[in-house]
């Protein structure tokens, strides 16, 4: 247990950041689904929006540390890649 003040500090800051970073991976999980989604339904039009949805959200996830920069890229790239193939 911590007995320090500022490790009492940093359990508290530890649990608040977890809160908004968990929010934050939230997110960018809702996006990545909705891109899926719209690959899987064979639109492209639609597949397209949502690719220009989901590279903001992973880009700022990385900004935000949430997210590693080549996990993010690699994510980007499979749905670029699927969406490719639709053509």
């Amino acid at each position: 247990m911590a007995n320090t003040p500022q490790a009492k500090k940093r359990i508290r800051r530890n649990a608040a950041r977890a809160l908004v970073n968990g929010n934050r991976v939230g997110r960018i999980r809702t996006f990545v689904k909705k891109a899926e989604a719209a690959l899987e339904s064979g639109d492209k039009v639609a597949a397209t929006a949502a690719m220009l949805q989901v590279q903001p959200e992973l880009m700022r996830g990385v900004a935000k540390g949430v997210l590693h920069k080549n996990t993010a890229s690699r994510k980007f790239a499979r749905l670029t890649k699927r969406l490719t193939a639709l053509a």
